[in-house]
């Protein structure tokens, strides 16, 4: 994914090359040990000030995709100002993941009732339309950022084929939740539209993007990271899908760090978030791994990284993903350390692994909230990122840091997005095809 570099700056680095540049682990595993651990259900009892503040991490997340889109074209805001009182952030660039995420988010908001229903109706049905007959597309792929009310393309961004499928995963979380004909048609024109062929350019893996000017990008879905959805959404395509092999040609590299064992990239905390957003993982397996026991042992893993900093984090203060930070955008955590480590904690970190470590996470996000909440707390939640020790606060909040944080405290308190998208048989059959079986 792409992401600009500072609040103001125009996109200059594919987010993927960037995590590609800080190296990556070689190797691939048949089966990990270490993966055998973990919480495979999120129905763990919530007392009464757990749901009352998850209610609100979620409300507060979800207004920030009814008020940071356009009612026009319904695309959201890769990112806005938390203190804004209501009012549209006056930057322009929309990103396709945040409407992925948004989509979601409204579906959530409404089986919520944090918002009208027929507003959210008619919204969703406005996105659809726009992205369906409207947004510019190649073989129906979209740019990643555009403006907000044109669509027109950012200079220099890529088509783009992980954001993509965030936005498609949320279209089929959103045909599979309302009971609405046009949802239904809008939805599944669009995911049929998508060439997925094309987008191996002749390779066994997919390719990163597409520029109109330079073609196909050199990068490679190649190695186990977020990419899950693209390899499940193009196996499971009705009019263009790829062979369920192509599942296995993506290396998965393994992670050893005190004991922990893991499939993994050197790649922030968010990829073992993103497809288990959507996809349920949970009591399944392939040849290779239970994918949600490792993003369990994974995030084991990361607050023990975390906790080895002891001058900087502790039990009520951990967490590092791809955000913010002081100097403009970065790509940083681990294990391994990775990026420009300074002490700052990031609370999508947290909130995206809510369903992977309930107990632990809710209570490092309560005790955030508690200690920092007048400085790192705002209209949508949490800020980006925030670095108390030397008295930075962001004064953003990103469009899919907000969207993981919103979809997993949702799947940890009712399941609701797991068995919503699951219930796409294109989704569920893909699953099926690449060899997921339930867990003995």
């Amino acid at each position: 994914m792409i992401r600009s570099k500072s609040s103001n700056a125009l996109p200059q680095l594919n987010r993927r090359e960037m995590l590609l540049a800080l190296g990556a682990t070689a190797g691939c595993a048949l089966g990990l040990e270490g993966c055998a651990f973990g919480l495979e259900t999120t129905k763990i009892p919530l007392s009464q000030g757990d749901q009352a503040f998850l209610d609100d991490l979620e409300r507060q997340g979800c207004l920030f995709f009814w008020e940071q889109a356009s009612p026009l074209t319904g695309q959201v805001l890769d990112r806005a100002r938390n203190d804004l009182a209501g009012a549209r952030d006056p930057r322009r660039m929309a990103s396709i993941a945040a409407t992925g995420f948004g989509l979601t988010a409204l579906c959530i908001a409404d089986h919520r009732g944090y918002l009208p229903h027929a507003q959210v109706v008619e919204r969703v049905r406005t996105t659809l339309d726009w992205h369906l007959n409207q947004f510019p597309e190649v073989h129906g792929f979209f740019y990643h950022f555009s403006d907000i009310e044109t669509g027109k393309r950012v200079d220099g961004v890529e088509l783009s084929s992980i954001d993509t499928a965030l936005l498609l995963c949320g279209v089929l979380t959103a045909r599979a939740y309302f009971d609405d004909p046009r949802i239904h048609s809008l939805a599944q024109q669009i995911y049929e539209r998508v060439d997925w062929p094309w987008m191996l350019n002749g390779g066994k893996t997919f390719s990163m993007g597409w520029h109109p000017d330079k073609g196909f990008l050199d990068s490679r879905w190649d190695k186990y990271c977020e990419l899950m959805m693209i390899y499940l959404l193009a196996i499971g395509s009705p009019t263009h899908p790829v062979a369920p092999e192509f599942w296995s040609h993506f290396e998965r590299p393994v992670i050893h760090y005190k004991g922990y064992d893991f499939i993994s990239g050197n790649d922030p905390l968010f990829t073992h978030q993103y497809s288990h957003a959507w996809y349920d993982f949970r009591n399944k397996r392939d040849a290779y791994v239970n994918y949600f026991a490792n993003s369990v042992t994974a995030t084991r893993a990361h607050k023990a990284f975390c906790l080895s900093y002891p001058n900087w984090y502790n039990e009520d203060y951990w967490g590092i993903t791809a955000s913010d930070y002081q100097g403009g955008y970065t790509a940083w955590g681990g294990p391994p350390a990775q990026g420009p480590l300074d002490g700052s904690v990031v609370p999508s970190a947290a909130a995206g692994s809510l369903a992977f470590l309930p107990v632990e996470c809710i209570s490092v996000l309560k005790a955030m909230q508690s200690k920092w909440g007048k400085q790192a707390w705002g209209r949508y939640g949490f800020v980006d990122c925030f670095h108390p020790a030397a008295n930075w606060y962001d004064t953003d909040v990103l469009g899919i840091d907000q969207g993981i944080s919103v979809l997993m405290v949702e799947n940890l308190r009712s399941s609701f997005v797991w068995e919503t998208f699951m219930r796409n048989q294109e989704c569920s059959k893909a699953m099926a095809k690449a060899g997921f079986t339930s867990k003995a």
